[in-house]
């Protein structure tokens, strides 16, 4: 079983506003425009998607904690450890040929499978505690980042666990696949803490998915871009904007 520490890589973290009716001119400058017209000017001066941010500025920017870089300290070494062995276990357990992951048709259904697996070996591993991370309310919810909160006991050190899974030979590509949205309600990073995201290889081969290996990628060091977009939900597309029936045809 392969191991590999990946310092970064540029992903992209993702904010969508939801918008009814905007007409937007950009060569108009009125000075009694809404306040929802100067907001979308300002952000588009900004020229936010063509730049790129450190993600532990980011997430201490929404979360008030720090992000902190692995290191040699021992606490450190030691949950290291303890994420080989556990995604060792579990990627040998989802690789028989009676696994529930063989069955699946997209590989993205397997991920809760390795967040289970995982979650299980930590937490029963001596000295450390897992467990999905709770929001700033209290509530431990699966979805949004990060997946999994490991908790060296001895020294207190938490470590937040992020498993994705990665085709083989994709590392190049530029297909965005990790988002972090930042929710005041919702946001799940509620701790000074490591955080660390587990790539696991996949050799894409669908309904009989074969594992081989993982990277452990340190995301203190991780650059990461906005991506802004205008969205509406079916609700707020086909409920709540003025709908025009074509008349039916005979």
């Amino acid at each position: 079983m392969k191991t590999a520490h990946v310092i970064s890589s540029a992903c992209a973290f993702a904010v969508g506003i939801a918008v009814g009716k905007l007409w937007l001119n950009p060569g108009d400058n009125h000075p009694s425009e809404s306040g929802d017209a100067a907001l979308v000017r300002s952000l588009l001066d900004e020229n936010l998607t063509e730049r790129t941010f450190d993600f532990a500025t980011v997430a201490r920017a929404c979360s008030g904690k720090s992000v902190l870089p692995l290191s040699d300290d021992p606490a450190h070494q030691r949950v290291l450890s303890a994420i080989g062995t556990a995604l060792a276990e579990t990627i040998r357990e989802l690789n028989a040929e009676d696994s529930p992951v063989r069955k699946l048709r997209r590989i993205n259904e397997a991920s809760r499978f390795f967040e289970d697996g995982l979650l299980a070996r930590l937490d029963a591993m001596p000295g450390l505690r897992c467990d999905t991370p709770p929001t700033r309310a209290g509530v431990r919810q699966r979805s949004g980042y990060p997946d999994l909160r490991v908790t060296d006991e001895a020294s207190g050190a938490v470590f937040y666990l992020d498993p994705k899974l990665v085709e083989h030979g994709s590392e190049n590509s530029t297909l965005r696949t990790f988002y972090f949205e930042p929710k005041n309600e919702t946001l799940k990073i509620t701790d000074d803490a490591v955080h660390l995201l587990a790539g696991i290889e996949h050799d894409g081969s669908e309904s009989q998915w074969t594992f081989s290996g993982w990277r452990l990628v340190d995301l203190s060091t991780l650059r990461v871009r906005l991506k802004a977009e205008f969205q509406a939900s079916n609700a707020e597309l086909y409920q709540k904007s003025s709908l025009t029936r074509l008349p039916e045809s005979r």
